[in-house]
């Protein structure tokens, strides 16, 4: 995996681009992640990793350092060995009152 590159589910709409590279295997829905464009086996999201990804959003694994953009929403969770990855939340500036 190298930072840039996009990766789409197989079981859903979602899309990613990966922002910090790491040496795992992602996962969305409980499926693997593949090279976008190719074949799509279809299926559903696993009943336990369906709560979905949302437009614009990062998701990390903090274990790994992973961190990826979604580019496109779906239905599946992002996922590593089945532990879903966390919705990074942005920084609060400082008030400028």
């Amino acid at each position: 995996m190298k930072a840039g590159m996009r990766l789409a589910s197989s079981v859903c709409e979602t899309e990613v681009m990966v922002i910090r590279a790491a040496d795992v295997a992602l996962d969305c829905g409980g499926q693997p992640m593949l090279a976008p464009g190719g074949e799509r086996p279809g299926g559903e999201p696993a009943a336990d990793l369906a709560g979905g990804t949302e437009l614009g959003k990062r998701y990390s694994h903090d274990e790994s350092g992973l961190q990826v953009l979604c580019v496109r929403p779906g239905a599946g969770t992002l996922s590593i060995a089945g532990v879903p990855l966390e919705q990074m939340v942005s920084k609060q500036l400082p008030s400028s009152d």
